[in-house]
């Protein structure tokens, strides 16, 4: 294993440390693992959190900030926040109108998220919760019962932080965040595994002439492995399960995900692919991302995320944005 680390067990409070030098505008709870804004948003306006197992940067902390989340939880790699750092990081954001938790479905994240959300609960603290279930490959995996929340995750923090940031209740909230995901979905494919530092070695054995089809973002095995095959052919492989499953016909907005270990020319040569067979197919991309935002630390691969878009939608994704992950239209 060949990592930029020290001990492996030290390696997310020595990211975290890196993470609160390099962005002043942001505040890192080392004991809670929580990173927060350093300036809170108004008063009366509704928080939003995130998080999750860590190994997925720059979800989620590097979407923390104005027009994003107020607050993401950092769990070891691949696994779970627990509920006390859950509720602290709720704690600390609350602004006197309501916290949303956005949840990706993971049985431990579902599970320490709706503990968390009671114990806010006990504290006179309301809390709207939305599952992230965008992923069409499987709808049962090692991590999870029903389909795994991937991608669209990415888009919906960046959605409903824009509302949120103008002022909209948590009730109102809560129905837009719960309406994109019943809008977005998601499909992933990976060239080579992820090597978890505490593990030391690859998740999983993946041959030089093989590719792995509907891979999950923590190694999880996906559909089916087949050889290797040209960019075109992975394109159709991406998009096809996406439109069978809904009809994306209209605007939408288009994310090209990188998992971590490929590089930016190839993401371009595949969102390149991915367009046109999406525009034959009727969907008119009205925006788009392209690069890793949702990764699996060193994975080789990409994930396509579409999201049926109307004005709202795209009202809300013009909205500023200024976070270290994401820097919208820089």
């Amino acid at each position: 294993m060949k990592k930029l680390i020290n001990n492996p067990a030290d390696v997310l409070v020595e990211s975290l440390r890196g993470v609160a030098l390099a962005h002043p505008e942001l505040s890192v709870d080392f004991e809670n693992h929580v990173i927060t804004r350093a300036t809170p948003k108004d008063a009366g306006k509704v928080a939003v959190v995130s998080g999750g197992g860590s190994g997925h940067e720059p979800l989620h902390g590097g979407y923390v900030g104005v027009g994003m989340l107020d607050a993401a939880v950092a769990g070891e790699v691949f696994t779970s926040p627990t509920p006390d750092r859950v509720q602290a990081a709720t704690k600390s954001v609350d602004r006197g109108a309501g916290v949303l938790h956005i949840v990706k479905n993971y049985t431990g994240d579902v599970l320490n998220f709706e503990m968390a959300a009671e114990l806010a609960s006990m504290e006179g603290i309301e809390v709207g919760t939305v599952i992230v279930d965008d992923d069409v490959a499987v709808q049962d995996s090692l991590y999870t019962a029903g389909r795994r929340g991937v991608g669209l995750t990415v888009l919906l923090e960046k959605l409903v932080g824009a509302a949120a940031e103008e002022g909209q209740d948590l009730a109102a909230v809560v129905e837009l965040a719960k309406r994109i995901n019943g809008q977005g979905r998601s499909m992933g494919m990976a060239l080579t595994s992820c090597t978890v530092p505490a593990a030391g070695k690859p998740t999983f054995d993946l041959p030089e002439d093989q590719m792995e089809i509907g891979i999950g973002i923590h190694g999880e095995p996906g559909r089916h492995r087949e050889p290797l095959a040209p960019a075109s052919e992975i394109a159709r492989q991406l998009v096809e399960p996406i439109l069978a499953d809904l009809d994306m016909s209209g605007p939408a907005i288009v994310m090209l995900n990188g998992m971590g270990g490929s590089p930016l020319i190839e993401l371009y040569l595949m969102y390149g692919e991915v367009a046109a067979l999406l525009e034959k197919a009727g969907v008119q991309i009205a925006r788009n991302l392209v690069g890793d935002y949702i990764t699996s630390l060193d994975m080789a691969g990409c994930s396509l995320t579409v999201l049926k878009a109307d004005d709202e939608l795209l009202r809300l994704w013009d909205a500023p944005v200024n976070t270290p992950g994401l820097r919208w239209g820089a």
